[in-house]
């Protein structure tokens, strides 16, 4: 349950704490964030001044919780985005959890911790005992094995996380399941905290197909009891949860066109909290309007991708010239105004093997591999840059503008802007249509593997980056097999991967950020997870 205390020592010593710029003043990741300054910004003269409501936008025992994002599946055999996780985290608890704003592990809807066996392939849990999902269908091992059966069998865009670990799951007894491994893998437990293992209700989800509208959840502090696309999202506490019950009986979460309605709904009262995403100007004028800006260390960042199997990006020489020629200063404190940082590595900053390895901007040399790889200021390199609006926020048409300067200043790039929505742009990606485009990670698991695996071993089809490299592969795998998460042997290892990364240009790290919320005074209790997600079980009114 949430309020068991953790003591798993093999995965305790995954930090974070650095990761966070330094001006953000952010709190050690295993406390929960405070409210703190962001990085320095200015409102513009021109827009109208903040006002603070008068009162709450909600009464008593509801929260009103404002966001951009939109959506899109919450079947957690499919889901693979930020919202998307972020309702299943609040709606299906998994065998364990991390513990509300650390990176420490606790079970939850297992009794504790696992029995491992001495070759680090099978693990054996213990469940809670009488628990029911919402739709009265009993939590059992059966419906462990059910749920993690569904995720391989469907094979949606997160089961990687399951078949490339998980052999089978054998049932022991009504409530003893057993996981066995297809390889002792260090930071396996790490992922069971992610919603793809949750478990599901069987008579509630279909065995055969994703369900993208379904709003059955899980076994969960709140269950699913309204979503009206791109409107609004209901959430209230079940009572039949066998842990911690939340402290706000409903959530309502209200989906905005952009971070102009977004401001104006925080400043007109009509929400409690404002989520992803406001402007980077936002925050110091709601912050001077009296309302609270909390930021807390963060793994996210923003990356360039290539599809490797399609002209030019087949070419590494073209592949390192646009890496030479990005100017990360200008992205920073362009786009995002001091609330982001340069990013020279795969791995962020502040986790545990984090090396720069990629290299500064530098415009003659991305001319002198331009020239190299066959193009000139006469016969230049002509390319589309695939971004969407849709889903990282207000920036994201700037940031592919600076991005487009970047790479014409040297005078061999032409870039033609195009953008898609955020379903569509997933859709294309993953069928190979988008050549050249930006994309941002928040992690699944805290663990460099997470970085860089599910990015550059050959087997990772899902993620589209048509990258193989024999080397990479065996370096990821050993990444994988050493049982020490923390030993020198293994940072040797991820460091290798950073370099060979850099080499290769299998993507292109931009910046780190951070992802503020702003909620009015009368709001406690605001976590912050690790993997970004607002806990919803946490909060309150005072």
């Amino acid at each position: 349950m949430r309020n068991k205390k953790s003591f798993y020592p093999l995965l305790a010593v995954i930090v974070i704490a650095s990761m966070a710029l330094a001006a953000c003043g952010a709190p050690e990741p295993t406390q929960p964030p405070v409210a703190t300054e962001p990085p320095a910004t200015e409102a513009s003269a021109t827009e109208p001044p903040a006002t603070k409501p008068a009162e709450p936008a909600a009464e008593g025992g509801v929260l009103v919780i404002g966001t951009t994002d939109k959506a899109t599946v919450l079947d957690a055999a499919e889901a693979y985005s930020f919202i998307d996780w972020e309702i299943l985290h609040n709606t299906a608890d998994g065998l364990l959890h991390l513990i509300p704003g650390t990176t420490d592990l606790e079970p939850g809807l297992a009794k504790d911790f696992p029995e491992i066996s001495d070759d680090g392939l099978e693990y054996t849990f213990h469940l809670v005992e009488g628990a029911k999902f919402p739709d009265g269908t009993p939590f059992n091992a059966e419906a462990v094995k059910w749920t993690i059966d569904r995720v391989s069998a469907l094979q949606g865009s997160p089961s990687w996380m399951v078949t490339g670990y998980v052999d089978r799951v054998e049932v022991v007894d009504e409530y003893t399941v057993k996981f066995v491994l297809l390889a002792p893998v260090n930071f396996w437990p790490l992922l069971l905290t992610t919603p793809i293992y949750a478990p599901a209700s069987p008579n509630c989800y279909s065995k055969d197909a994703i369900d993208p509208d379904s709003t059955c959840g899980g076994l969960g502090p709140y269950k699913i009891t309204k979503w009206e696309r791109d409107v609004e999202l209901v959430l209230e506490a079940y009572d039949g949860y066998p842990g911690e019950p939340p402290k706000i009986p409903k959530i309502i979460e209200k989906f905005y066109a952009d971070s102009t309605t977004l401001r104006l709904a925080m400043e007109s009262g009509e929400i409690d909290i404002a989520g992803r995403s406001l402007h980077p100007t936002d925050y110091a004028a709601l912050k001077a309007a009296g309302m609270q800006v909390i930021t807390a260390p963060s793994p996210m960042m923003r990356w360039m991708g290539f599809h490797q199997n399609v002209p030019p990006f087949d070419q590494r020489e073209v592949r390192q010239a646009i890496a030479y020629a990005v100017d990360r200063d200008a992205i920073v404190s362009t786009v995002f105004q001091g609330t982001h940082q340069p990013l020279y590595s795969p791995v962020p900053k502040g986790m545990w093997s984090h090396i720069d390895t990629f290299p500064e901007w530098d415009l003659e040399k991305a001319k002198e591999l331009l020239g190299a790889a066959g193009y000139s200021q006469d016969n230049k390199l002509v390319m589309d840059l695939w971004w969407t609006p849709t889903h990282y926020g207000p920036t994201e048409t700037d940031l592919a503008t600076v991005l487009k300067d970047n790479l014409e200043e040297t005078g061999m790039i032409e870039v033609n802007l195009k953008n898609l929505e955020w379903a569509t742009f997933l859709e294309y990606r993953d069928a190979g249509s988008l050549p050249a485009h930006l994309l941002g990670w928040n992690p699944d698991y805290l663990d460099p593997d997470n970085y860089t695996w599910p990015w550059a071993h050959s087997t990772k089809s899902n993620q589209k980056m048509f990258y193989t490299n024999p080397k990479m592969d065996e370096l990821l795998e050993a990444g994988q097999r050493i049982t020490d998460l923390r030993s020198d042997e293994r940072k040797a290892i991820y460091e290798d991967i950073q370099k060979l990364w850099a080499e290769d240009v299998v993507m292109i790290p931009l910046t780190q950020g951070t992802q503020p919320v702003v909620a009015e005074s009368y709001v406690k209790g605001i976590t912050i997870s690790p993997s970004m997600n607002i806990e919803f079980f946490t909060l309150y009114k005072e």
